[in-house]
């Protein structure tokens, strides 16, 4: 899937958006997705696609697959249009559509089971061998099950009174002053272990999204290595290969309901749900419904599934807002605001700024979705406007067409770039320095876009890790509140509230 991302909060530090922004998924029984480098979620281990499939990708789809017009129509016209209709909200949007319907059917099938979902494999689900391998040691074998709980239920005698529901399933429930200091050094313990391997599976997958969140303080850094930790662990129930698409189903299913009894009960399975409980306990105003809508935005990625072709613009906004505005929503909690903003005061950059990363993953990748994924994520009343055809994008022609194209779509992304410029002094003095980092960094790949004559389909776009570097002294500045007076050459002044976007 094209995850990856992110939005105003999530998208620490240089390369950020390379991460959450996944590719498309190729078919579940040919080969297993790429997935991750944290504003990248392109799966280093490769794609592997053999020939055979390669071969079945032309001639591509003339008409829409997955999703019907209807179930894409109802979901547009749901969504919440913010400042002049560039930006559009889509928060908990729920069309009725083919996956609707099919994971919310593996849901009822393990509810009316009666019986406790067991993941395959080493049971814990979305950490199976490829990730192991990745990291290089087995992960969350350190602690026993009841040890786990014990952790669950002293992180939910610490949480605000409200935060959880009662639930006399849970098999402990004990008050904040009952626990010993042995029981305590022993939770702590765990504790650790489980944030020190979700930065090693965060290192492991989206290098330079882990060095970014160094240049955060240690609490926000290891809440943003377990918000990782949950959205690579989704992408790789979605994206595991497996024989057909009913097991990943069962697993997503499952997932989902998980996710809905940790927030509404403080449930928990394995480890690394421990720490997506200790970051919803640090912070109770983070909000379940980016998660959920991440999970739908990964089944349109889904052949059969989801959504093969876009036909315009507003349908890939939706898109863009489920597999990287999102992590945008889910890390605004955790970066904090200045005096003076709020959440809801901060969305609209935030969602510009997951546009803008997922447009720029979407440009940069249109040769390789085309060859190695048969997905062209370019709205097709874009390519019709310019004479460019799904052909073309196959066969690797540039021609002035397709140049005159790209031209048009880096300036509708530069343009969400500026709108989310703003937000970055929106945030907490101590968050903006990521966040600017990754925008800069991020945003350059536009350039090399130009300085590679437009071409997306036989070159790489890519900023290197020197390049990178060399511009945080630059991103500083910029996080400074002198820059909007005396803004670097080349800066566009960063407009106000009271003031039009771009």
């Amino acid at each position: 899937m094209k995850i990856s991302a992110l939005a105003i909060s999530s998208l620490m530090v240089m390369g950020v958006a390379d991460a959450f922004v996944s590719n498309s998924r190729t078919p579940v029984s040919t080969v297993s997705m790429k997935v991750a480098d944290v504003y990248d979620m392109k799966n280093q281990r490769g794609v592997g696609a053999t020939s055979t499939y390669l071969n079945s990708l032309a001639p591509m789809p003339s008409k829409r697959e997955g999703k019907s017009e209807e179930e894409i129509q109802t979901e547009l016209s749901s969504g919440k249009v913010m400042e002049g209709g560039k930006v559009i909200d889509f928060e908990a949007i729920k069309g009725p559509s083919h996956a609707e319907q099919a994971l919310q059917t593996a849901k009822d099938g393990i509810v009316s089971s009666g019986k406790k979902y067991i993941p395959p494999g080493n049971g814990i689900l979305g950490i199976n061998d490829d990730v192991v391998s990745e990291v290089g040691h087995e992960l969350g074998q350190f602690a026993t099950p009841g040890q786990i709980q014990l952790c669950a239920s002293y992180l939910r005698s610490k949480a605000p009174k409200s935060l959880f529901e009662p639930n006399h399933n849970n098999s402990i429930n004990r008050e904040a002053s009952s626990f010993t200091e042995e029981e305590k050094k022993t939770i702590d313990s765990i504790l650790r272990k489980a944030y020190v391997e979700s930065g090693e599976v965060t290192s492991a997958f989206a290098k330079t999204f882990f060095l970014g969140t160094q240049l955060l303080p240690e609490l926000p850094r290891e809440a943003i290595w377990a918000i990782y930790v949950w959205c690579r662990r989704t992408d790789e129930i979605v994206d595991a290969p497996r024989d057909s698409d009913e097991e990943m189903l069962n697993d997503l299913g499952s997932w989902e309901m998980r996710l809905e009894a940790l927030w509404k009960y403080g449930e928990v399975e394995d480890v690394y749900d421990l720490c997506l409980l200790d970051v919803l306990v640090k912070y109770p105003n983070l909000p379940i419904t980016p998660f959920t809508d991440m999970i739908r935005g990964m089944l349109m990625d889904v052949p059969g599934l989801g959504q093969e072709r876009y036909e315009s613009f507003d349908e890939l906004h939706l898109y863009c807002y489920r597999v990287a505005g999102t992590v945008g929503l889910m890390s605004l909690p955790v970066f904090g605001c200045a005096e003076g903003f709020n959440d809801q005061i901060a969305r609209e950059p935030a969602l510009s700024l997951g546009v803008a990363f997922q447009l720029t993953n979407i440009l940069r990748d249109v040769g390789e979705d085309a060859e190695k994924r048969g997905r062209v994520y370019l709205p097709r009343e874009d390519m019709a406007k310019f004479g460019v055809t799904e052909e073309q994008i196959l066969a690797k022609k540039i021609d002035k067409n397709y140049r005159d194209m790209m031209k048009f779509q880096i300036e509708r992304a530069k343009m969400y770039y500026e709108r989310a410029r703003r937000g970055v002094f929106m945030l907490a003095p101590e968050s903006r320095l990521p966040v600017q980092s990754s925008l800069d960094a991020y945003g350059r790949i536009l350039d090399k876009l130009e300085e590679n004559g437009y071409d997306s389909l036989t070159t790489r776009a890519y900023v290197g890790k020197w390049e990178k570097l060399s511009m945080i002294p630059f991103s500083w500045y910029r996080t400074q509140d002198i820059s909007r007076s005396l803004p670097l050459p080349g800066d566009k002044t960063i407009p106000t509230l009271d003031e039009p976007t771009p």
